[in-house]
């Protein structure tokens, strides 16, 4: 348990410290290198779009992981408890007491103290519990962090194949471009700034992958009408149409989500909280 606690603050401070090296080297090493080609016009240089495009991808990652913070799931415990019920309790493996709920789907997470409805996972890189109320912010932060670290994977090996005068039109120039560096850089072939940004392209690439078959398998998992703890448990799910899984999750006005950080807009489970 001690583990897990400290990963759960390790994880998120991994996560900002990547995001702000990722943010200082767009914007003081790849995109002023684009403004030396004198070929394009200043309103439409690739510097200004590749900007823009970064810009718009950083702040949708950004704004949906404060989002899954901010909109935590509720504690179902406290709710149940406080309605003047019994309380509702759940004995641990270990002999303690901790707050349950009879529902279905819903889980104790001992991180957060709390009974979470509809409970996914819990989610180390924002130290928070993935439910109902935070789910479509989640997949996004998921989906733009994966594309913004395709963005930074591609201006970086444009960066490097102009500093380096190196050509990637081999894909096997990628595999071997790492201990080729490595072995350049003990040489003193290599300064260490541009071994850094090296490292860097191997590190979004991980990222990214990793966050794109994540935001795929939530997908998945949604039009099922799953969530990953359901799996898990081996719990059957009733059958409903794929449409109304993404409805319930993502709203009818998904579009305006999908292009702002906002919480879940016309989604039942907010319709349902105002009633």
């Amino acid at each position: 348990m001690l583990v897990l606690r400290v990963l759960n603050v390790v994880a998120p401070a991994y996560f900002l410290c990547i995001s702000l090296v990722t943010f200082v080297l767009q914007l003081f090493l790849f995109i002023p290198s684009m403004f030396k080609d004198p070929s394009t016009t200043p309103l439409f240089s690739p510097a200004l779009l590749h900007g823009a495009l970064f810009l718009f991808l950083s702040a949708n990652a950004l704004g949906n992981y404060i989002l899954v913070i901010q909109n935590s799931p509720e504690d179902l415990g406290k709710c149940l408890n406080s309605g003047g019920g019994a309380e509702v309790v759940a004995n641990q493996p270990d002999g303690s007491r901790s707050p349950c709920s009879a529902l279905p789907s819903t889980h104790f997470c001992r991180l957060c103290a709390r009974v979470t409805q509809r409970h996914d996972h819990h989610c180390f890189f924002t130290g928070n519990c993935i439910g109902s109320r935070n789910m479509r912010n989640f997949i996004m932060f998921c989906l733009y962090t994966s594309l913004a670290c395709l963005d930074s994977l591609v201006a970086g090996v444009a960066y490097i194949s102009a500093v380096l005068s190196m050509s990637f039109a081999n894909p096997l120039a990628f595999l071997t471009l790492l201990p080729h560096s490595i072995s350049q850089f003990f040489s003193g072939a290599l300064l260490s700034s541009e071994m850094f940004v090296i490292l860097m392209l191997y590190l979004w690439l991980g990222i990214g992958l990793a966050c794109a078959g994540f935001c795929s398998h939530q997908i998945l998992l949604i039009l099922r009408g799953q969530t990953r703890y359901q799996v898990r448990k081996g719990m059957v799910v009733r059958a409903r149409p794929w449409r109304k899984n993404l409805q319930d999750v993502f709203g009818k006005r998904w579009l305006i989500g999908l292009l702002i950080p906002m919480l879940n807009v016309g989604s039942d489970y907010h319709r349902h909280k105002d009633k």
